[in-house]
């Protein structure tokens, strides 16, 4: 049902009140004298209303929806034309209790009813007296009830204090009115016809943005002198509040017109800059001239700078195209064209850097050294570029700034893992939006000298993708005939890298592209051995930790024995990182000891090792005995560098077939083959019975099966392993072998000896077979770490086997039963 809708006088405007002189809100005191003198009637239907308080002597408009109200009204205005008005507790509340409105109200004329086309009616009515329910006598069709009068006290006649409030009342009403948007001008006519104080406070109460609660308070106070006060309080309030929200739509309007000049101004500029050509970035052009008159470029580059830079000129600097052009000269300023840093030809110094920062690695220490004595004879020797190879960890990314400081140049590295877009060396084309230059141009620009070291980090691992192929775009950079006219396409003009020291870095050489290959010169750094890893450990590792842990040589020693049961118990690596984590481990033990004041051992002990870092995890490289059958040690190359690999091989009844197991890739199963066909094709001078090839099969296994196995390096151990399976004979103790086997017999070479050679030593080998022309990779092997190790260079087969299987059988020989059948 709808509610009943109330128009104040903030609705109203002083037009409707002119055409309906009953409605203008102005009463005499002579009237409001007769209005007060008025006699009240003992019984009165009580009108309800949702969201609107009636204030005796105002006149308001009210719409009835309810079934209720308009009975009311109808019956009302067909009798007495009088009716007591009270407001509800809660406006939600659509079918209101007698406990559910205010007991004080007031008595109101009816004086005009309009029928509404929606059914609803619009009353309006005058406020005469107020009153109080005394007792209702009636609910149903609406409330009736018995009132009594609920008189106001009023001051004395020349009360200087109220006139005061009321003429304080009219003058705040006044500016309220001036100041509020909503309310037309026009209700200040109003305001200055009131005559009666009393009417005066009833009319602004009536009007004021209050709510139902505190209108009802106003009427609910009986002393008119402090109803007085309480409604220039809320007018105060109301006027503070109307003064801070024109003050703040004032600010909003004067930033909205600051925008709008600034943009009319610039619009202006605008204009007139391009009647004026651009006058006002004359100067930051002028500036920009003055700059290039400095650089060492070539005539070429600089006729190229002047044509650029008076395109520039021309272009609108409101324009994007001006934002890229002058980026564009930017880079041309800041690139080191042809300035070169002095390099420090004093070898011996630059030994003694490279021998302080890097233990061993004499391969690469020889070729920087040789590369520095050339260039102090010629003086105009292109930079080679070089590509250190080796496993993780032993110093390849490191050994850039150590040759940097050797020479006296500026070092700069790039990390090319995972880049897939070729653009990233190359450079974008300027017309793009966002275009830089590549990263090549980017680390010179940083260097400032167009001759630093420059590392690029893991240049195996390059990606391709749809945005091209980035190893391929490195062909023109790291080709000595070539770079020395390197194109950027953000540059869109050769560059000269010819003077750049370039050293590459990788891990593998499979994944490298052939071409970019080609146009390096490959160094092999290799693992250390468990001797170069003490040293490294106690010259630079050690303290290194001591030092980022805050603590002195004076807090924590390790000795070499500790150091070494470090090495071999706790890592497993070609490099060093592994064994650096173990030693911070120990050292952030002892510091956390002397932060807590707890004692420790200073000097490491075995017993400290086994607290801190537990018990020794790598024991797998330890060798094996003999007393199986089938079971032969190879050696093996990972990218963590060498390794021992067992080759397992077991015969059970069957019909001569073959299997395997283990992760084997296909050129490692080419092998198991091979040498398979080749025991069946000289079983005879190999000594096995031909039936037992006929009636047994043969199984072969490489342990741990999670790992990918692959290469032909093994093919002699799998030989050797199904020999021993055939004839249940013993393989030679303390033995390791590598090498390709083909099916005429003979063992070819293979890559990764030192690797594999140090791995057999760690896991205790005495005796190692080897394909003769591996010889030469031995003798570069420093002597100190193959001593003790018996080497044995074949040429065939038969070799391998006479060396490797002993006459001896192994117990519960599983041949024994054959020769029984077999007979």
């Amino acid at each position: 049902m709808p509610n009943h809708k109330i128009l104040t006088l903030d609705n109203l405007s002083l037009q409707e009140m002119d055409h309906e002189a009953d409605l203008i809100p102005l009463m005499t005191p002579e009237d409001e004298e007769e209005m007060n003198n008025e006699a009240l009637p003992a019984d009165l239907p009580i009108l309800p209303l949702r969201n609107t308080v009636l204030f005796p002597g105002v006149v308001i408009p009210i719409t009835a929806g309810r079934d209720k109200s308009i009975k009311l009204l109808n019956d009302a205005n067909a009798g007495s034309k009088v009716i007591g008005v009270v407001a509800q507790k809660d406006e939600t509340v659509e079918d209101p209790k007698n406990n559910e409105i205010h007991h004080i109200g007031t008595v109101a004329r009816i004086m005009r009813v309009l029928k509404m086309p929606d059914g609803n009616i619009t009353v309006i009515l005058q406020g005469k007296k107020r009153f109080e329910i005394d007792e209702f006598t009636q609910e149903d069709p609406y409330f009736k009830a018995t009132i009594k009068s609920y008189e106001e006290v009023r001051p004395e006649k020349k009360d200087s204090e109220f006139e005061t409030i009321v003429e304080s009342i009219k003058e705040m009403s006044l500016q309220i009115i001036k100041e509020s948007p909503n309310i037309p001008t026009e209700a200040s006519f109003a305001i200055k016809n009131i005559e009666s104080s009393a009417f005066l406070i009833n009319f602004v109460s009536s009007n004021m943005n209050l709510n139902v609660e505190e209108k009802q308070q106003l009427l609910s106070i009986v002393d008119l002198k402090e109803r007085a006060l309480e409604t220039l309080r809320y007018m105060n309030l109301e006027l503070q509040k109307l003064e801070l929200r024109n003050d703040i739509q004032s600010k909003v309007r004067f930033d909205l017109d600051q925008q709008q000049r600034e943009y009319f101004l610039q619009q202006q500029m605008k204009q007139i800059q391009e009647e004026l050509g651009g006058v006002s970035h004359e100067a930051e052009i002028e500036e920009m001239r003055k700059k290039a008159k400095s650089k060492k470029w070539d005539a070429k580059t600089a006729e190229h700078y002047d044509k650029e830079i008076s395109k520039l000129q021309r272009t609108n600097p409101n324009s994007p195209d001006f934002g890229i052009q002058r980026n564009y000269l930017e880079l041309f300023l800041e690139l080191p064209w042809n300035e070169f840093s002095k390099d420090n030809f004093d070898l011996k110094r630059a030994k003694q850097i490279l021998d302080r920062d890097h233990f061993g690695l004499e391969d690469v220490k020889k070729r920087i050294i040789e590369h520095l004595a050339v260039l102090k004879l010629r003086n105009d020797m292109k930079s080679p570029i070089l590509c250190l190879y080796g496993p993780p960890g032993v110093g390849k990314t490191s050994i850039g700034k150590s040759i940097a400081e050797a020479l006296g140049r500026e070092y700069v590295r790039i990390s090319l893992g995972g880049l897939r877009d070729e653009a990233e060396i190359r450079g974008h084309r300027k017309t793009y939006i966002g275009a830089m230059p590549g990263r090549i141009i980017q680390s010179i620009k940083k260097a400032k000298t167009s001759n630093p070291v420059f590392v690029l980090d893991e240049i195996d691992k390059l990606s391709v993708s749809h945005n091209g192929d980035p190893s391929s775009a490195l062909l023109e950079v790291l080709d000595p005939e070539q770079n020395n006219d390197f194109h950027d396409n953000f540059l869109e003009l050769g560059y000269d890298l010819s003077k750049v020291m370039f050293i590459a870095t990788s891990n593998s050489l499979s994944t490298i592209q052939p071409a970019l290959r080609d146009r390096m010169e490959i160094i092999n750094m290799t693992g250390y051995t468990i001797e170069e890893k003490i040293e490294i450990a106690k010259n630079y590792l050690v303290p290194k930790q001591l030092k980022e842990h805050g603590l002195t040589n004076k807090d924590l020693q390790i000795g070499k024995k500790q150091l070494e049961k470090i090495v071999v118990g706790y890592t497993r690596e070609s490099g060093v990182r592994g064994l650096d984590k173990k030693i911070a481990e120990m050292v952030r033990h002892a510091a956390k000891s002397v932060a807590m004041d707890e004692p420790y051992n200073v000097k490491v002990t075995d017993a400290d090792i086994l607290e801190v870092l537990k018990a020794p995890r790598m024991e797998r490289d330890k060798y094996e005995n003999n007393d199986t059958a089938g079971v032969v040690t190879g050696l093996a190359w990972t990218s963590v560098g060498g390794d021992i690999l067992f080759i397992e091989s077991l015969i059970s009844k069957g019909k001569g077939g073959m299997t395997m197991t283990g992760n084997l890739g296909t050129v490692m199963k080419e092998s198991v083959t091979i040498a398979l066909e080749y025991i069946k094709a000289n079983a005879t001078s190999l000594g096995i019975d031909s039936e037992v090839l006929s009636n047994y099969n043969i199984h072969i296994h490489v342990p741990e099966g999670a790992t990918p196995k692959d290469g032909p390096s093994a093919g002699i151990a799998m030989l050797t392993s199904m020999v021993s399976s055939f004839t249940q004979k013993r393989v030679k103790k303390s033995i390791a072998m590598t090498g390709e086997i083909t099916l005429r017999g003979k063992v070819l070479p293979v890559g990764g000896i030192k690797e594999k050679i140090l791995a057999a030593k760690r896991a205790n080998i005495k005796e190692i077979i080897l394909c003769k022309e591996n010889k030469r990779d031995i003798e570069e092997i420093n002597p100190n770490y193959i001593e003790g190790l018996t080497f044995h260079y074949v040429d065939s087969m038969k070799e391998v086997i006479d060396i490797a299987i002993t006459n001896q059988k192994v117990k519960n020989p599983v041949l024994f039963e054959v020769k029984k059948e077999s007979k």
